[in-house]
């Protein structure tokens, strides 16, 4: 909940004077529901512009929410889905998930879903289960065939806006468990080509050894992305990779 849209569109201008995408390397952004528009009539044709959240249904009496038409009625190609806030402060369910995941499917969203471990469940050894959970309910209905159709992100609850941030074997156990679980549901060709993110204070200074991990597709990027620079060179990280 950053930026109101006359904001969004003027750090939209200094992002796209500081940020230089290697080939190869594919840069999206996600401001709030208000600011989409004046950052869709702004946005550069090879960046992607991403919703934070969508409703379930198309319509309806859902005061407050935000239906995937209205969506891609302003440009949006793709939705966060399941972020560890939208999970723990406002409820949403793995079934929920679900749901939402089926209607971004239906009017063409690419769904950016997110799936992570608290700290305690952590420390109780519980990483491996809460994870396949979140993944065999929130993707139970989904079809995949050429792996296009979703992007996966690991977003230790622990580790987001916290400074701290997993280490690369913790990100590359999980991570390779993400991609074990994705083959079981859509085989091991499709699940080869999701990409699968990692969130969680990922900085310039740890942007790339995380994106130099075999199983890390690139990084769902939190409070550095508000600093042109500092978003600037995440995306820089990425280049020898």
């Amino acid at each position: 909940m950053n930026l109101a849209p006359r904001a969004a569109a003027a750090y939209l201008h200094a992002l796209t004077q500081a940020v230089v995408a290697p080939e190869g390397v594919d840069v999206a952004v996600a401001p709030a529901y208000p600011a989409l528009a004046a950052v869709a009539s702004e946005l550069p044709s090879s960046w992607a512009l991403v919703a934070q959240d969508v409703h379930w249904d198309d319509s309806g009496p859902f005061t407050g929410e935000v239906s995937a038409p209205m969506l891609t009625e302003l440009g949006v190609t793709a939705t966060l889905i399941g972020h560890s806030e939208r999970r723990t402060l406002f409820g949403d369910t793995d079934l929920r998930v679900a749901r939402k995941v089926a209607a971004a499917r239906r009017h063409g969203l690419t769904p950016v879903v997110c799936v992570g471990e608290q700290e305690m469940e952590r420390e109780a050894g519980q990483t491996r289960a809460v994870v396949g959970r979140q993944v065999r309910t929130g993707l139970e209905n989904l079809e995949v065939e050429t792996g296009n159709e979703l992007i996966v992100a690991y977003e230790p609850v622990w580790a987001i806006g916290t400074g701290r941030t997993a280490t690369p074997a913790q990100v590359e156990e999980v991570h390779a468990l993400l991609r074990h679980l994705l083959a079981s549901l859509f085989g091991k060709a499709a699940a080869a080509r999701i990409r699968i993110l990692y969130g969680g204070s990922v900085t310039p200074e740890t942007a790339h050894a995380l994106f130099a991990l075999p199983e890390v597709d690139g990084g769902l990027v939190g409070g550095a992305s508000l600093d042109a620079a500092r978003f600037a060179a995440i995306v820089a990280a990425a280049a020898p990779v």
